[in-house]
């Protein structure tokens, strides 16, 4: 895979990448991601330390059922937390760990693919970028003699992404069915508020593990529209650029 990163793949798109998602060897590099990013159990209760105390025994059916097409995703459980320096609060999606596991899993093949075309003045949620690796481009950019800023937010934008064209733009360059149809389950998971529990229209929950890839391979079209005409955007998270 990394050669055919280097080198490029027939068309620009990727046909089989499903058997790298459900390779044992692969799952246990995602739950150690899942293990370091910490976090809460979703809705089986489950804690990232129960399901390390088993972790073969739920690896290798897990395994096996994303190789079959028999996995299904739980439910989210959703959690409200405070906005910061406001009153307001935000929904969480907190995926159970064997979901957040499969997830990881997805991120760590896709993200490849695409990081490697996202634009230039992208910083939110990209690998190895940050809070400190924006600022210094605004900050270059008000020393280049740049004088005039708009500073737009996208209101409740995890959970207002349309699903159909976000799947279009992922299969612009991934054309494994089985991989499509594996986002597609993530981003139909059911939502447990409390007692009520709903299946969402749109969005992709923030507190996912592959959500913060998807909005960008969202916003990608947008990024480069922006290059091409000239403007010198810094796009990062609310939290990095408000």
């Amino acid at each position: 895979m990394l050669t055919a990163l280097e080198n490029g793949v027939k068309g620009d798109k990727w046909y089989s990448l499903m058997d790298k998602v459900y390779a044992l060897d692969h799952l246990r590099q995602a739950f150690i991601r899942v293990k370091d990013n910490r976090g809460a159990a979703g809705v089986d209760h489950q804690t990232i330390p129960m399901f390390e105390s088993h972790l073969e025994t739920n690896l290798e059916p897990l395994s096996a059922s994303l190789k079959d097409g028999s996995y299904r995703p739980q439910a989210v459980r959703r959690v409200w937390i405070p906005k910061p320096g406001g009153k307001e609060k935000r929904p969480l999606g907190i995926p159970t760990v064997r979901d957040r596991v499969v997830e990881s899993a997805l991120r760590q093949v896709m993200e490849p693919i695409f990081e490697r075309d996202f634009a230039e003045h992208s910083y939110g949620f990209r690998p190895p970028r940050g809070t400190k690796d924006a600022w210094r481009r605004v900050d270059q950019l008000l020393k280049a003699g740049h004088r005039y800023v708009v500073d737009a937010d996208l209101k409740s934008y995890f959970d207002t992404i349309p699903h159909g064209p976000l799947l279009v733009r992922v299969a612009t360059k991934i054309s494994d069915g089985k991989v499509l149809n594996l986002i597609e389950a993530f981003l139909k998971q059911a939502v447990m508020d409390r007692l009520s529990q709903w299946t969402p229209a749109g969005g992709t929950p923030q507190g996912a593990v592959v959500s913060p890839l998807l909005s960008n391979i969202y916003l990608d079209p947008l990024d480069h529209q922006m290059a091409g005409l000239g403007y010198e955007m810094v796009r990062g998270t609310p939290m990095t650029l408000s």
